[in-house]
C-alpha cells in the first residue's frame, strides 16, 4: 500500500503525494539548546526518525532538516544564571542533545541548520514581508501584521479571541493589533545581536524556522513535523510568514504532529517532581527501551509514561534479543534492511508503530516455535528488518545483555571480573564444591549479573 499520513491542516488522513517523487523534503522543529532534552523533546525525534527511515526505504532521495535554535531568550537567561558564555552553553547543550538522541538510535538529519548561521536569510525575509505590507516597524521592533493575512489561523482553527489568549502575546503600545507577533527585536548591549536595517537586534523565534526551511527546502516542501504544542502559535506563524513572503504559495503540503507525554497520568512538570530528562532515564534503562516505549503508543495519541511501562519495554527487548541470541550461529536468509511486508504496511498507514510492533512480536514468536533451520534463517532476516524499520535491535545480542540496564553500563563488576568469577565457579563445580559455586552465582546476581548454564557453557547478562 502507499504511504498515508494524517494532515493536521485538513484534519484527515491523506495519501502522501510528494511534490517530487525523486526528492522528498521534510522539516522538523529541533531543540532550543540551553539544557538537557527531556522526554517530551525526545518524542518528536523518535517519531520523525521512524518516518525518515520509512521515507528513505521508499524514495531515492530524502532531505530531512531539523534545526537548532541557538539564539533565544531562554538561552540568554540561562547563560546569565550560569555565568557561561552563550556560545559555550549552546555548543555544550547541542552536543548533549546529539549524544542523548544517539542513544535512542535516532539517525542524524540530512541538514541541521543553526539559527545564528541564518541571520541574513531572516533579515531578507523580514524585508520582503515589509515590502508586501505584511510587516511594520515600531520602536525598534518589526512585527508581523496578522490582519494582513485574511486566512490566518487555518492550521489551528482557533477564533481570534482564542488566538490572542493562546499566544500569550506581549501587550505593547506599539502594536497595531494585539495578535501581531515579533519578527525582529532590539538587543541590549549585554545580549546577542546583529546589525539590521532596524538597528542592532535579534530575530523572533518564529521567523527562524521559516527562513531556515526556505534556505534548505525551498518555498514549498512535503512534510513539516513537530509536537502538538507547536501548532499554535509557532507553526501558525511559520505559515503566515512563509506564505505571505511568497505571495500566498503553499508553505507545506502535510503537517504532522505528535501527541503530548504525561507521566503517571499527569502533565509532566518540574513542580510535580515528574519531570525526566532523557539522560535521567538512560541511567536506568538502555536507549532502545526508551525508544520502544515511545513506539508502543501511536504518535498522535497522548503517551502515558510510567516506570512499569519502561521496565516492561526493557523486558520485551530482552525477549527479542534472547531470540536472536539463540539464533546466533544462523546466517539470516535475506536482506536485514528490507522491511517485512506487514511491518511496512503498518508504518505506511499513518506510521502505525503499535501494529508494526505487533508484527515484530509475531515474527519472534514464530522463530521461537520452529526448529527448522531454513525457516529460522528466513525469520531472523525478517526480525532484523523489522528492527531496522523501527530503530530497534541494533546491537549484537551479547553486547545487549552485557551492557547492563543503562547504555553506559551500571555500577557492578566489569567483564574481566565476571569472567574470572565464572571460571572460579566452574572450578568449584568440577571439585563438587557446590556451595562455593552457588555463592558465586548468588553474589553475581545480587550485583546485577545473571548466569545462564547451557550445553555450550555459561553465559551471563546484566539484569
Amino acid at each position: 500500500m502507499a504511504l498515508s499520513v494524517y494532515n493536521t491542516r485538513t484534519r484527515a488522513k491523506e495519501a502522501f503525494e510528494p511534490i517530487d517523487p525523486d526528492h522528498i523534503r521534510m522539516y522538523v522543529c529541533g531543540p532550543t539548546v540551553y539544557d538537557r532534552a527531556h522526554i517530551g523533546n525526545a518524542r518528536p525525534v523518535v517519531v520523525f526518525d521512524t518516518l525518515y527511515r520509512l521515507l528513505k526505504a521508499s524514495y531515492p532521495r530524502v532531505t530531512y532538516v531539523r534545526n537548532i535554535t541557538d539564539v533565544d531568550d531562554k538561552i540568554i537567561v540561562r547563560a546569565k544564571e550560569s555565568g557561561e558564555a552563550i556560545e559555550t552553553l549552546t555548543a555544550r547543550t547541542a552536543l548533549m542533545f546529539h549524544e542523548d538522541m544517539g542513544e535512542l538510535n535516532a539517525l542524524p538529519p540530512s541538514i541541521e541548520p543553526r539559527a545564528t548561521e541564518h541571520i541574513p536569510q531572516m533579515i531578507d525575509m523580514i524585508r520582503r514581508l515589509m515590502a508586501k505590507d505584511h510587516a511594520y516597524e515600531a520602536e525598534g521592533h518589526v512585527l508581523f501584521s496578522v490582519p494582513s493575512m485574511p486566512d490566518y489561523g487555518g492550521l489551528s482553527r482557533r477564533d481570534r479571541e482564542e488566538m490572542v489568549a493562546g499566544a500569550r502575546v506581549e501587550v505593547a503600545p506599539y502594536k497595531r493589533d494585539a495578535a501581531d507577533f515579533v519578527l525582529w527585536k532590539p538587543s541590549a548591549d549585554d545580549q546577542p545581536g546583529w546589525s539590521s536595517p532596524w538597528g542592532r537586534g535579534r530575530p523572533g523565534w518564529h521567523i527562524e524556522c521559516s527562513a531556515m526551511a526556505e534556505a534548505h527546502l525551498g518555498e514549498t516542501f512535503d512534510i513539516h513535523g513537530g509536537g502538538q504544542d507547536l501548532i499554535f502559535p509557532h507553526h501558525e506563524n511559520e505559515i503566515a510568514q512563509s506564505q505571505c513572503a511568497h505571495d500566498g504559495a503553499l508553505f507545506v503540503r502535510y503537517w504532522m504532529h505528535n501527541g503530548f507525554i504525561n507521566v503517571d497520568g499527569e502533565k509532566m512538570s518540574k513542580s510535580l517532581g515528574n519531570f525526566f530528562t532523557v539522560r535521567d532515564l538512560l541511567g536506568h534503562v538502555p536507549g532502545e527501551a526508551v525508544r520502544l516505549l515511545m513506539l508502543q503508543t501511536h504518535y498522535r495519541r497522548p503517551l502515558d509514561w510510567t516506570q512499569e511501562g519502561m521496565e516492561r519495554a526493557k523486558q520485551t527487548l530482552d525477549r527479542f534479543y534472547n531470540t536472536l541470541r539463540l539464533m546466533d550461529e544462523i546466517e539470516p536468509d535475506g536482506d536485514c534492511r528490507v522491511y517485512p511486508d506487514a511491518v511496512r504496511a503498518a508504518l505506511e498507514d499513518d506510521l502505525n508503530t503499535p501494529l508494526a510492533l505487533m508484527h515484530l512480536h509475531e515474527l519472534v514468536g514464530e522463530a521461537n516455535r520452529t526448529t527448522d533451520r531454513a525457516e529460522r534463517a528466513r525469520l531472523k532476516a525478517q526480525i532484523l528488518g523489522a528492527g531496522h524499520a523501527l530503530g530497534l535491535l541494533r546491537l549484537d545480542p551479547e553486547a545487549w545483555f552485557r551492557g547492563g540496564p543503562a547504555s553506559g553500563g551500571e555500577t557492578g563488576p566489569d567483564e574481566a571480573e565476571i569472567e574470572h568469577l565464572i571460571n572460579e565457579r566452574l572450578a568449584a563445580r568440577r571439585n563438587r564444591d557446590f556451595a562455593t559455586a552457588d555463592r558465586i552465582r548468588d553474589d553475581l546476581k545480587a550485583r546485577g549479573v545473571v548466569l545462564e548454564d547451557g550445553p555450550d557453557g555459561t553465559r551471563w547478562k546484566r539484569g
